[in-house]
């Protein structure tokens, strides 16, 4: 077995290479590298992939998947899992080496998890859940405790300390990251003496109205509690971008923090005001090593010593800002 080891959040950014792909068709699973003349076969499927993040992780692997000679099927899920989810149970019936997994939580994949070990087809996974799973033969993500250390510690130091203050979390319990990292925040602030709106995270209830809702969360908090909030820490950047907004107008000087490094986001920080610091993931270098991973399986057939690696992340504040690649604008 191969061992690998935690990268720190350095990230070298992919050369954007030109969108193409092409379907598998042959019988074969999972024993490494497509013997023979035979293409070396793989199934690439996202839910997520109408998210900025999630489009470029399709074009960034079929890029890499041109580049390196496989046979591609990409399948896009468009968060619909009644759709995927047969569509790559179909393909993986069709015959592959490998199967990639981007952005979506091994919760909603039961079925492909169930037929892709009925055929001995091995999933290598990016930010696919939060723990451990034999699911997966490997599912790299970011290391969901250092975002919170980090944005709490920021928060902290802005305010004067947390001893005494009021903060509210916001988070989405159906996104694992989120949902983990918004608990591990209320924690974290309680045991620094704060004390967090209502006790647990304010759940928004859709990505797709996250900013509104984070901004009516705030707004109304402070209708009932002039001056009665000290910071907002939110799970990802568009619920901040909403809940500085409500500060901004309510005329409090609240920090706010996220996590994603968005471009507008990354404006917001430079410009000073509610919007204090974000988090940068580093998913090009993230993607690297499981191209890496899946390219060592090819050549000799070992899998990765480990099956789940958790790789660290940057702090974005004003200091760094414009030296980060927003995340919308990977390629």
């Amino acid at each position: 077995m191969r061992t690998r080891f935690k990268i720190a959040a350095a990230v070298a950014v992919a050369t954007a290479l030109a969108l193409t792909g092409c379907s598998s068709s042959a019988d074969g699973g999972g024993a490494g590298g497509g013997g023979g003349d035979e293409p070396f076969k793989v199934i690439a499927f996202t839910s997520g992939n109408q998210t900025p993040v999630g489009a470029w992780w399709v074009k960034a692997v079929t890029a890499q998947a041109e580049e390196l000679g496989w046979d591609l099927t990409m399948i896009q899920g468009d968060f619909d899992f009644q759709k995927m989810n047969p569509a790559v149970e179909s393909a993986i019936g069709q015959g592959a080496d490998v199967i990639l997994d981007g952005y979506t939580d091994v919760s909603s994949i039961g079925s492909i998890v169930t037929a892709a070990k009925d055929a001995e087809i091995p999933i290598f996974s990016m930010d696919a859940g939060t723990e451990a799973t034999d699911a997966f033969a490997t599912n790299i993500t970011t290391n969901q405790q250092q975002i919170v250390d980090k944005t709490v510690e920021a928060i902290g130091e802005s305010i004067g300390g947390l001893e005494g203050k009021t903060i509210m979390v916001i988070g989405h319990d159906p996104h694992a990251g989120i949902r983990l990292r918004s608990a591990l925040a209320v924690t974290a602030f309680e045991e620094a003496g704060a004390t967090v709106v209502s006790g647990e995270p304010q759940q928004v209830t859709s990505p797709a109205t996250g900013r509104t809702e984070a901004l009516n969360f705030v707004s109304d908090h402070l209708s009932a509690n002039p001056d009665g909030l000290d910071a907002v820490w939110t799970g990802w950047d568009d619920a901040a971008l909403g809940a500085g907004q409500a500060l901004s107008e309510a005329g409090s000087t609240a920090p706010v923090t996220g996590v994603d490094a968005l471009a507008e986001t990354l404006a917001a920080i430079e410009a000073g005001g509610n919007m204090m610091a974000t988090i940068d993931q580093p998913w090009p270098a993230v993607l690297d090593m499981l191209i890496e991973d899946v390219r060592a399986y090819q050549e000799d057939g070992e899998l990765p010593a480990e099956n789940f690696v958790d790789v660290d992340v940057t702090l974005v504040t004003k200091e760094n800002a414009a030296d980060t690649t927003p995340s919308d604008q990977l390629g």
